[in-house]
């Protein structure tokens, strides 16, 4: 029996506006390329259930919680100027962070060693008190809360590699140690958050880590973020439980973002926090979907990270590959991070 999860429904795709990048075909190209690359036949489907109203608030404002049922029930409509609802909103947003909590339950049991959950609406840019960046509820936020209150779980991992900054998870988690985001994304960018500077506050100094990259960014510099401080700074904090926002648009092909990432390079990524995974947390890691929006880049990415969690080599590789080298200015970027981090963390040359 296999080892990797996935976890989808179809009410997942009826959270829909009409010109909007957030759009379930996303999730439809997903899952055709895992079929069709005969990846799904090796996945184990972990079903979704609704999250309750009481786990949501583990993390949001009832009032809130109530404004986005309320504006589903009377046919959907803008939360803020880019984060729609359509009727069946906020049940396919409970379903969607219940997703993704099936998915740690799953884990936990140790029935299985890791899950892609492949839900939506996504939810990094979700605050407590509203919605943002095309996000209702913070699923991961959700998420992490529901592993503290129902395994007591007292280290926790996030990492984020949309190539926006999360920034809700980010506040909800700023003056706390339970929890350790990391986020690499792109620099001068939507939200217009997440500086090197930025590192928790309080109990939670040193347990934020920020690495803004230019736009252009690719493989190597990405292979070297996760190896040069994710790792060091990973296995010093010895995290109970990984999880992973999952952005595909810093994917080369993305119309949003400017990165220049691979598959291959998602492949890397999801290695290296698969070593992590083995050596801190007993292989726990559940990945969440969050952005993506050129359809063919984003499923072919998603299909690399399930090659990797799985253990699979499916051909699933773009046949064009964008020209990029690591820049000095890269370089300085990256030491500029180190320096802020040294001060919590050993990290490596």
């Amino acid at each position: 029996m296999s080892h990797t999860g996935f976890v989808f429904d179809p009410l997942y795709l009826e959270h829909k506006a009409a010109m909007h990048p957030e759009c379930p075909e996303r999730l439809e190209r997903i899952m055709a390329k895992i079929k069709e690359t005969k990846i799904l036949d090796h996945l184990q489907n972990i079903p979704p259930r609704p999250a309750a109203v009481e786990e949501i608030t583990l993390v949001h404002d009832y009032r809130y919680v109530e404004k986005v049922k309320e504006t589903c029930a009377r046919g959907g409509g803008y939360l803020d100027p880019d984060t729609y609802t359509s009727r069946q909103s906020y049940d396919a947003a409970l379903l969607a962070a219940g997703g993704a909590l099936a998915a740690v339950d799953a884990v936990m049991a140790g029935n299985i060693k890791n899950i892609f959950a492949l839900i939506r609406p996504p939810g990094h840019h979700a605050l407590p008190e509203r919605a943002m960046g095309f996000c209702l509820f913070n699923n991961i936020a959700i998420t992490a809360r529901y592993l503290e209150s129902k395994y007591s779980l007292k280290k926790i991992l996030i990492i984020d590699w949309d190539v926006h900054h999360g920034n809700g998870t980010e506040h909800i988690f700023y003056n706390e140690s339970k929890v350790l985001y990391f986020s690499t994304h792109q620099s001068w960018f939507y939200p217009g958050t997440g500086w090197a500077e930025a590192v928790g506050q309080g109990e939670g100094e040193g347990f934020t880590v920020n690495v803004p990259l230019k736009s252009g960014t690719g493989d190597q510099e990405y292979e070297a973020v996760f190896r040069q401080i994710l790792y060091p700074i990973a296995m010093a904090y010895q995290p109970e439980f990984i999880l992973i926002s999952a952005g595909q648009d810093a994917h080369h092909s993305d119309p949003i973002g400017g990165m220049y990432l691979t598959t291959r390079g998602y492949e890397k990524m999801t290695a290296i926090v698969k070593e992590i995974a083995q050596r801190c947390c007993n292989e726990r890691i559940v990945i969440l979907l969050e952005g993506g929006y050129n359809l063919e880049g984003q499923a072919q990415s998603v299909a690399a990270v399930f090659n990797t969690l799985a253990q699979l080599n499916f051909d699933v590789h773009e046949k064009i590959y964008p020209q990029n080298t690591v820049s000095s200015g890269f370089i300085n970027d990256l030491n500029e991070v180190k320096k802020i981090q040294s001060k919590y963390w050993k990290l490596y040359d």
